[in-house]
């Protein structure tokens, strides 16, 4: 019986370990920003960006997985919180 009950806990601590992780991706608010906080998001697109790799095409992808690309990447950018937005709004703002 004790045997038994060994291999079902093990089990049950190795699917728990093996199951991904919830991940929480914050999305940016609705676009709030002037049309001057876009063109700064613009500029801290192409300068931020380049530094590390060739720039995105912002068409390229969703609103939706923008959120995802800017949530792992600005803080490799070190933006601040309305940088982060202003990136993100001049991004949704090249689609329209």
């Amino acid at each position: 019986m004790k045997k038994i009950f060994a291999i079902a806990s093990f089990t049950a601590v190795l699917l728990a370990s093996c199951t991904p992780k919830a991940t929480t991706a914050t999305a940016p608010m609705a676009s709030t920003s002037t049309a001057e906080q876009i063109a700064q998001g613009k500029t801290i697109f192409e300068n931020s960006c380049t530094r590390c790799h060739k720039l995105p095409d912002p068409t390229a992808h969703t609103s939706v997985q923008w959120v995802g690309i800017m949530n792992s990447m600005a803080p490799k950018a070190k933006l601040t919180d309305e940088q982060h937005q202003w990136v993100y709004d001049y991004i949704v703002s090249v689609k329209k």
